[in-house]
């Protein structure tokens, strides 16, 4: 008693059920009851009916997958996605060009036009 199981009654078309057991044995089904529920399971499953059992607990585990099968979730890392890859960028961003070179001083970029004008001798 106390274990939670997972079983398959055949009158749902297969669907998986965790729950569990509370009472009843083997022979004539085990009463199961949700951790979150008032009453005991409609179902009594035997023998092949139970799958198996949980062997680790991972709690609010339930909440992370429910929250990566949200549409809202879905539809905001879209929206963010979105909106960093159509963002302006800033004027800093836009003047980098390929003609320039780096600065021997500090190796730095300088744009070619920023750099003094020698004087002829």
């Amino acid at each position: 008693m106390g274990d939670v199981v997972v079983y398959q009654p055949e009158s749902i078309g297969g669907a998986r059920i965790i729950h569990r057991a509370v009472g009843g044995d083997a022979a004539a089904g085990w009463e199961m009851k949700g951790d979150n529920n008032d009453f005991v399971d409609q179902f009594t499953p035997k023998g092949a009916e139970i799958l198996g059992t949980a062997k680790l607990h991972l709690p609010k585990v339930g909440r992370a997958a429910a929250a990566l099968t949200s549409p809202l979730i879905w539809l905001s890392v879209i929206a963010l996605a979105l909106a960093l890859l159509l963002w302006p960028r800033t004027a800093r961003e836009d003047d980098h060009s390929d003609s320039e070179a780096p600065d021997p001083k500090n190796g730095v970029g300088v744009h070619e036009s920023a750099r003094p004008v020698e004087a002829e001798q």
